[in-house]
């Protein structure tokens, strides 16, 4: 296959006429320019962008959009309107609601998703016949939406620091993180599927547990420091921050993510830093729950990478994330241009498919899985932008054509199989909240 993209942001910037050729596996077997599209490649107009990463989800969360704001409140009684979701949910639910929420990505120009996945047992814990059952079913989502997943399977064995899990929290645990390691030892990755581990936090894994929780190999994420209540109980328990319980533990380190990272000291930005721990931030869940604004520049400029997520899904538009991300740090500082668009795209693309344990994507160049996301130039969004400055002016609705791994998945907001994909969410919505 080749595409032939009007516009592409190639490692070294925005080229015009660039031909791309994807090998059989998928991946970009040459990047070169033409001033035409030669006979038979697909055009690809407006500017081409690499495949986005969405390196933090909860999946089953997109069914409380729209859902949870009337009486105001806080995260901690948003998190009970989700738990009530949470006991709604059986195998076949979840694959029809996750495989609609994985669509939406794909017309979004999402390639790869991070799950932060810990809905793994039926009612009252009790396991299903195929204890990672839930598991299975998010990969197969993710297959037939078109996109890639690394599945963070995450340990989650307290209802906070010191406190039992109660209620829907038992179809989250395995018990301790022994029992968790060896339900994980049963899943594979593949070509499609990443097998990741994730600490829910440190109210949700004892402190004597976290080691062997990062002793898993493959990406490993946690929630860091999402609300100031976290903060204190983890010093009130332990005497010290979150961060630094976690670097006690060996938790910090080249291959895991703080996704979050919002109430940070000096001193655990530094931790993050000098780690090279990636900091996921999710501006638009971050500024629906109220968590606050964390400390972006300040993290990339310690050492830290910095991705990208939709955690909870109010939106699902990296776009959106991409723009909050820069506008967060406005807001915070009164300056403009924290971040240049260079820096945005690598948060959106590289930065997060790394973190996920995909490292060759996110980038448009030969040996990187074919992943190109067409955004038009000719919106009543983008008409007037510069090209490299588009990360700042368009939304999802602007993603023309999304190719992942050399495969079309979607055009004009209609995916290529599954074809519109509101009515499928309206369709798995109507019957989860009709039961």
């Amino acid at each position: 296959m080749i595409y032939w993209c009007e516009r592409a942001w190639l490692p070294d910037g925005v080229v015009a006429g660039v031909l791309v050729h994807v090998g059989d596996d998928g991946r970009i077997a040459s990047v070169s320019t033409s001033d035409s599209p030669p006979p038979g490649a697909q055009r690809l107009n407006g500017i081409v962008l690499p495949g986005f990463a969405n390196a933090h989800s909860h999946a089953f969360h997109r069914a409380l959009r729209g859902r949870t704001h009337a009486d105001g409140g806080t995260f901690w009684t948003w998190r009970q309107a989700m738990y009530q979701l949470a006991e709604r949910l059986t195998p076949e639910s979840y694959l029809k609601l996750a495989t609609a929420v994985y669509a939406e990505m794909a017309v979004a120009g999402i390639a790869c998703v991070g799950e932060f996945h810990y809905l793994h047992h039926g009612p009252g814990g009790t396991p299903y016949a195929d204890p990672n059952e839930m598991g299975h079913v998010l990969r197969e989502a993710a297959a037939t939406a078109g996109i890639r997943i690394t599945l963070l399977d995450t340990c989650y064995v307290a209802g906070g620091i010191g406190t039992e899990l109660t209620g829907t929290q038992l179809r989250f645990s395995d018990g301790d993180a022994t029992r968790w390691a060896a339900r994980v030892s049963g899943l594979k990755s593949d070509n499609v599927m990443r097998v990741g581990a994730a600490i829910h936090s440190v109210r949700g894994v004892p402190r004597e547990q976290l080691a062997d929780v990062a002793a898993v190999d493959g990406p490993l994420h946690v929630h860091l420091s999402e609300q100031p209540a976290e903060n204190e109980a983890c010093l009130a328990a332990y005497g010290m921050t979150p961060t630094a319980l976690l670097a006690e533990a060996g938790v910090l380190s080249p291959r895991t993510t703080a996704v979050h990272a919002t109430h940070l000291t000096e001193a655990d930005r530094k931790l993050l830093g000098d780690s090279t721990t990636t900091a996921c931030f999710c501006p638009t869940t971050e500024a629906d729950l109220a968590d606050g604004i964390g400390p972006a520049r300040e993290l990339v400029d310690a050492g830290s990478p910095l991705s990208l997520g939709s955690d909870q899904h109010v939106v699902i538009d990296p776009l959106v994330e991409t723009r909050a991300l820069e506008h967060g740090e406005r807001l915070r500082t009164g300056r403009r241009g924290r971040f240049s668009p260079e820096e945005l795209l690598a948060a959106a693309t590289a930065a997060g498919h790394a973190c996920l344990g995909w490292p060759d994507a996110g980038r448009i160049a030969a040996g990187a899985p074919a992943d190109l996301v067409a955004i038009g130039l000719d919106s009543v969004r983008t008409a007037g932008s510069r090209p490299e400055q588009v990360l700042l002016a368009a939304n999802s609705s602007d993603v023309d054509t999304v190719v992942v791994g050399g495969r079309v998945v979607a055009t004009q907001g209609r995916h290529a199989t599954l074809g519109e994909v509101g009515p499928l969410l309206a369709d798995v919505m109507g019957e989860l909240w009709q039961s």
